[in-house]
């Protein structure tokens, strides 16, 4: 019985400080750095001009976006929107982020003007 007390308090323990989903979290960023490591490799296939759907199908979902808008009031779609894919390396433990910036050639259509490599 006595056993069975102390368990249950090492769990509410472990519950409270966050323990396990630290630890489930973890679990499913490695996973994710697994599959990453095959699109980092062909980040390397990236062309100015590909459209949002070509660089979705080459690198999968982006893991942050973000939309800058420098449009007139004639044409509020001009602006650049970033896609942000990250990767953790296993052997350095450090992240790896591709920053991919498209630009709009008209409203809804979104082409890569460029992309940067960041280590963290």
């Amino acid at each position: 019985m006595r056993l069975l007390l102390l368990a249950m308090l090492v769990a509410v323990l472990l519950a409270g400080s966050g323990w396990f989903s630290h630890a489930s979290a973890q679990a499913k960023r490695a996973v994710a750095g697994a599959s990453g490591a095959v699109a980092e490799r062909a980040a390397v296939d990236l062309k100015q001009g590909m459209t949002l759907e070509e660089v979705q199908q080459l690198l999968g979902k982006p893991w942050r976006t973000a939309l800058a808008s420098n449009g007139s009031a004639a044409a509020p779609w001009q602006g650049t929107l970033r896609w942000t894919y990250t990767w953790i390396s296993n052997a350095s433990a450090s992240e790896r982020s591709l920053n991919i910036e498209f630009t709009a050639k008209a409203a809804e259509q979104w082409a890569v003007s460029g992309w940067n490599w960041s280590t963290y």
